[in-house]
């Protein structure tokens, strides 16, 4: 019986996120500034007041995501994590929970990240598309077939839970691999509104900026095991960990196997902390068995 803590990524975002903290906590209040401070803008004013649109920018949208969930999961009292996990930006808020990263730290690293993936974006112009009800590996099937006669990238970028898979690459590669899905019998593939190719070889030169960074960075022991995007497996190394957090950028969020890995090592009940309840739901349909609830 083993309690996994969750945290998600961008995407979960909501306008006036982390008000109710910043307004009822001391502590809250406090880390909000510090956050400012590190990233040299009132960050809180944009999550409390902004727009949505405000919030769609990577620069912001990652690190208001990575505070939000941080500074939740730091008002539970009872926290104790057997395990934890975060999809794809959620990683760096799993690394605070496990003790691996010092908030400050996480928090310019995350912001690095997004900083380098808004310049990848702007290089190489790109998008992702989900693909709806078409198993994993006839999906991987139709990205290496389009890879190999186009020569354009496309590839499997997040698998979310079984039916739910969304691809990345370029904006024509992704242009063929919806109709090509579709044809191949998935009910839908839809291009996202996002600023480019995440989790696939188009974001090689922020892979390279970030990985810089996390050299200059500290890593501490973890308390509890980390599930880590690319590996989907218990990972307790801080080397490894640095090496996946790097390999992630370019590499799949592998969520399904990651949770399957987590319920297979004792995992029985999962709590989402940040904005929304994506992982809530997506752990309920990769396991409908799991006791799962969020809190944000």
């Amino acid at each position: 019986m083993k309690h996994a803590y969750i945290f998600p990524g961008q995407g979960s975002q909501f306008a006036g996120m982390g008000k109710d903290h910043y307004n009822n906590s001391v502590f809250a209040k406090k880390l909000f500034e510090q956050a400012n401070a590190i990233l040299g803008f009132r960050i809180s004013d944009i999550m409390f007041d902004g727009t949505e649109e405000d919030l769609k920018q990577t620069n912001v949208t990652q690190p208001a995501v990575f505070l939000h969930s941080v500074i939740a999961y730091k008002s539970i009292d009872s926290a104790k994590p057997d395990m934890v996990a975060g999809h794809s930006l959620g990683e760096f808020s799993a690394l605070v929970a496990n003790g691996v990263l010092s908030f400050e730290d996480a928090l310019r690293l995350v912001s690095i990240r997004a900083k380098a993936m808004q310049k990848a974006c702007e290089l190489n112009p790109s998008t992702m598309a989900a693909v709806l009800a078409l198993d994993d590996a006839k999906v991987e099937e139709v990205c290496a077939e389009v890879q190999k006669e186009t020569g354009e990238i496309v590839v499997p970028a997040n698998y979310n839970c079984p039916g739910q898979l969304v691809i990345s690459g370029s904006l024509k590669g992704i242009e063929i691999a919806c109709i090509r899905m579709k044809e191949a019998g998935a009910k839908r593939a839809l291009v996202l509104s996002v600023g480019g190719a995440f989790h696939s070889p188009l974001m090689e030169p922020a892979k390279k900026e970030l990985k810089e960074a996390i050299e200059k960075t500290t890593f501490y022991n973890p308390t509890c095991s980390v599930y880590q995007n690319v590996v989907a497996k218990a990972v307790f190394d801080k080397e490894e960990i640095k090496k996946n957090l790097e390999e992630q950028l370019t590499g799949a969020v592998r969520w399904t196997q990651s949770i399957q890995s987590m319920i297979g090592d004792g995992a029985s009940s999962f709590t989402e902390v940040g904005p929304g309840k994506v992982l809530q739901v997506l752990v309920m349909k990769i396991n409908k068995e799991m006791k799962a609830e969020s809190i944000g």
